[in-house]
Order: C-alpha cells, then structure tokens, then sequence
C-alpha cells in the first residue's frame, strides 16, 4: 500500500471548514459563513437562518413567550492542532500509535472543554432560568430547556415566526445572533433556537419495470441477496460487534418482524433502543411529530439491512431523537456501536457542533457511514449535511445485478439518483489529493471534498415496512448505508480476531487502495451510469473506471477487500 498521506495540515483546514459553517443553512451550499471570535458572550458559529438574515423570511409574528423550546448549548474542542496529530498517527500503519484509539475519559481529558469551565455554563445556564436536562461525559454540550421569554431574555434575542420561503410553513427563529453577559467561557454553538430546518430521510419509492433478481416477493432485494452478492457465504457473521443506527424517528417493532415473516428470513439479534434527549420512541412522521401516523420505512431498513449482511452481530443500538448533535453525542459517549450508519440529512443546521463528534468517532475507532443522497449531483438544492463531511464515509448508489435469487454479484451501474458532487466551503482533504483520484474522466473537484466514497445497490427494487403494511417498489442511498455498515461489522470482526483493533475512519485507507494495484480485486469498479440533478442547476456527473462522483469506488467485492482493511483472514474464507 502507498504511503498514507493524512496529513495533519489539511485535517487543520477540516476543522476550519467546520466552524465555518452555519448552523440553520446560512450561505452557499456547504454552508460558508462569516466566523466570529470565540470573545466571552459570543458563540463561534451564527445561529441566524440565511433567510432571516438577508430578508427573505417574512415575519409572521411573534412567537408565544411561553412555547417551550428544547435546547443544547455546545463548548468548543480544546488542543486542536494535537488533535489532527493524533488523528493522523492513529491512521498511519507506520505509526506506533495505529489504531490505539482514544476512550470517552481520555479523549474528555485531552480534548474537551475543561470541568471549570463546563461547570461555569451549567451555573450559567440555571442562573437564567434554563432547566438543565442533561450533561454529557465529553463535556461537549448542555442540554437544557425553557420557555422563548427565556431565550429572549438570557440571549438578548426575540424569537419570531417567519414564512418559510421555501416551504409552505412557518418556522420560528431568532431574529439575531445571540450574545451572553456574565459568562466567560466561549461557547461554540446554541442549537434548537429555530426549526427552519427539517430533516429528512434518503428514503425513495417509485414503480419501476425492470424486476430483480432477489430472494423477496416479487423478486425484490432482500439482505441476504446483498451478504451473497457483497461478501459470499464465508464464515463471517459481524460475531462481537455492536452497529448502531441514527434516527429522527422511532419505530414499531412489530413492523421489524413484519418485514421477517414476509420475507421468509428470520433474526434473533437483539435491538436496543436508545432514547436520546427526552424522546419518546413515538413512531411519526418527522416533518409533523405531533399529528401524523407512524411512517417507519426508513427505520425498519435500517434495521434489517444491517442485520442482514451481518447477521451474527451482538446487537443493534437504535439511537432516536429529535436533535441530531444529541444523538451523535451519545453514539460517541456509549462507545459501544464501532460502527454506525445515517440515513438522514439535516442541510446543514449543526454542522459546527456536528464536526467535533465525527472527529472524536475517529479518534475511539468508530466508523460513521452516511447516505450520500437522492437528488443526484450536488447544488443548493439537492445538498444536505453531511454529505460532503470530511469524517464520514459517504456511501452512495447502484443499480445491482446478481445471478439469480441469493446468487453472486454480476453487474452494477450508477443509480441515477445517487448524490455526488462537491459544494463551496469543504476544502479537498489529503487522502483525495492522492495521485490518480480526481482526473478529467471524473471531473472532480482538486479543491473541494468530493462524494461519494464508496456505493451499494439503491434501486426501486427493495422492501420495506411501514405502519403494519408489507411494501416494495422502494429505492435510495438510504439502503446503501446500512449496508456498508454491516460490511464493516464484517471486517472488524477480521480485524479484532487478528488483533489489530476496529477500523474507524476508513477514508484514508480506502483511497489508498483505490489508487494501488490491489484495487481491481477488491472493489466493483462501477463504470456506466450518471447522476443528473433532480432540481437546481448542472449536469450531474458520469461513472467512469476507477473513483468517480456517482459511486465512489464502487461496491465492496467481498473477501478481498475485508482482507486489505482487516489484514488476512484468522478467521476462514469467503466466495
């Protein structure tokens, strides 16, 4: 393998990205933002939707001082430039610190904010009337709750409703930036203050022609299709690993067995839900929590697609809530889950608070793969966070051909709508830097991160379950992801039983092997296909051999490419 060039200065410029960005989608797509200084009384990111901002919104009036809001107040990281040290030597084979991940205590001691200065918000917070509902282990946020006559108050804001521009709703919002007297401590972001944004599954559906090859009813998809089509029937079942599973939402278990019964296919892995922040574990419909039936599609694929190319894994940690910095907060703080999947897009909302968590998954050994989107190729319009993060695996789509029901893989094009592409504000990273990854085939970007990474089957030809109903005919990244994060159950497992400890962040090493000569073996090179924009401007982008915006890499080939993550297998064979 190539020498791997994670260098430290360009994780230095991914931290930057991170604080420049807005925290309810202010700016150009990868959410660009003017920073402000880290002064006592001020936060580090704007919390002020674009639209409020420059006008767009129109006020719809005030918001009832007494309509309770949930909010999370964010500490910044300390040691930064120590940080992307690490980083970079836990990801180097050279290094004698490769893969001795960090603990939740000792990433706390090195890099979180320190207990004076928790302890000062907290103290803070309850002086201004804040319920404090939870502290975390990392130090890295505050949850609290209060009334908007609190917010206005303590933040020197006036919450309004607006009109949404966009979207035929009225959202509310402050309609300045906050400031803070009598608190010392520079505090990176104040979360929850609006509701401008909403977030949204990668869940798609649509009645296509074309029937698969699959094992399902109708001949549809089903998990097991992909274990035979991705790795073979080796030995490898994910044995000792924990994935978890983000969620704004929650589900109805008896959707999950539903979806066994139907099938055919069966499952004893245990599911453990984690409410987050107060959750209820209501099954809804996102966009309208309060008055909407139970709509869990996506949290039932979820499930049982990771169970299904890792059937043999401890257990699933079903992480919901409401607050997507909360939720990943807790993935991190458990520790338990080394792999963990996204589905979901939140456009950009918490993007500053977000990147320091992603940033700690790499640093425990946690890899974090995400749907790359729906849309096809990036623009304002079709973008939502995370999909170009500098710390995620971003996995998008294909349209998959096996041999027949639980045959091998055969053929595989780019699905059409498979997001990829780059936005304005997420400087290019090392490990796409490489020599042979963007060229004028892919024409990539030589500046900006491009997505995706890597890529599984996303086509209308896979079934789910929603709300006591059997339903096919569903397609989307949103399949891929937790698909890849099965696969990786499968290599960690590899990895731990030859004793070199979870993969974490994959990135660098995937790029390395893209550009070697082990490549063709290990990856489906994905070369026909594209991804035009289902709204907004562009043209999308075209798969071509080797990396391309449309798929990655491509697809995993089994054995082979779990032997060049894991090391050679201590465990069997594979195909």
């Amino acid at each position: 393998m190539k020498d791997l060039k994670f260098a430290a200065s360009v994780l230095n410029m991914a931290i930057l990205i991170s604080l420049s960005i807005s925290c309810s989608g202010a700016g150009p797509p990868g959410g660009s933002a003017n920073l402000r200084g880290a002064a006592a009384g001020q936060t580090r990111a704007p919390c002020v939707p674009g639209a409020v901002a420059n006008g767009k919104a129109p006020v719809a009036g005030a918001a009832d001082p007494q309509q309770r809001l949930s909010l999370a107040i964010h500490l910044p990281l300390r040691n930064q430039a120590e940080l992307n040290q690490l980083l970079h030597d836990l990801y180097d084979p050279k290094s004698p610190k490769f893969h001795k991940y960090l603990s939740v205590a000792e990433f706390t001691e090195r890099f979180g904010a320190t207990e004076a200065d928790y302890s000062a918000v907290v103290t803070w917070a309850k002086a201004n009337g804040f319920s404090v509902i939870a502290t975390t282990p990392n130090r890295r946020l505050l949850a609290v709750e209060c009334s908007v006559n609190t917010v206005n108050r303590a933040f020197h804001v006036s919450i309004k409703n607006y009109r949404h521009p966009t979207e035929k709703r009225i959202f509310y919002s402050p309609d300045r930036e906050p400031t803070l007297r009598g608190l010392r401590v520079p505090l990176l972001q104040i979360t929850g203050m609006d509701n401008y944004v909403l977030p949204h599954s990668m869940l798609q559906h649509k009645v296509v022609a074309k029937v698969a090859k699959g094992s399902g009813p109708s001949g549809e998809y089903l998990p097991s299709d992909m274990r035979a089509a991705y790795y073979g029937n080796g030995p490898l079942t994910g044995a000792g690993q924990s994935i978890g599973i983000f969620s704004f939402d929650g589900y109805l278990a008896s959707d999950v067995q539903l979806y066994y019964s139907t099938t055919g296919m069966s499952s004893t892995v245990p599911i453990t839900n984690v409410l987050v922040g107060g959750f209820s574990g209501a099954c809804t419909t996102v966009t309208s929590p309060t008055s909407s039936a139970c709509d869990d599609g996506e949290q039932v694929l979820d499930i049982v697609n990771a169970i299904g190319m890792a059937p043999g894994i401890t257990q699933i940690l079903f992480y919901e809530g409401s607050r997507n910095t909360e939720i990943l907060n807790q993935m991190a703080t458990d520790n338990v889950a080394k792999v963990l999947s996204s589905s979901w897009g939140w456009d950009p909302a918490d993007a500053p608070s977000d990147e320091p968590i992603f940033q700690e998954f790499a640093a425990q050994g946690q890899s974090f793969v995400n749907a790359s989107g729906d849309q096809g190729g990036f623009n304002s319009s079709t973008y939502a966070f995370p999909e170009v993060d500098p710390y995620v695996t971003q996995v998008g789509g294909t349209d998959l051909t096996t041999t027949g029901p639980g045959g091998p893989w055969s053929a595989e094009t780019g699905w059409p709508q498979s997001g990829g592409g780059y936005v304005k504000g997420t400087p290019i990273p090392s490990w796409q830097q490489l020599k042979g990854v963007i060229n004028s085939s892919n024409r990539g970007s030589k500046t900006l991160r491009n997505s995706p990474d890597v890529a599984a089957e996303s086509n209308f030809d896979n079934p789910t379950v929603v709300n006591g109903r059997y339903v096919t005919g569903f397609g989307g990244t949103s399949f891929a992801a937790p698909r890849w994060a099965g696969f990786l159950a499968l290599v960690n497992q590899q990895a731990e039983a030859n004793g070199r400890g979870t993969v974490g962040f994959i990135n660098p090493t995937l790029y390395n092997i893209g550009i070697s000569k082990s490549y063709p073996g290990v990856f489906h090179d994905v070369t026909k296909g594209g991804n035009p924009p289902a709204a907004g401007g562009g043209s999308g982008f075209s798969a071509v051999p080797g990396y391309d915006l449309v798929t990655g890499w491509g697809s995993p080939a089994g054995v082979g490419l779990i032997n060049q993550l894991a090391g050679a297998s201590a465990v069997g064979g594979g195909h």
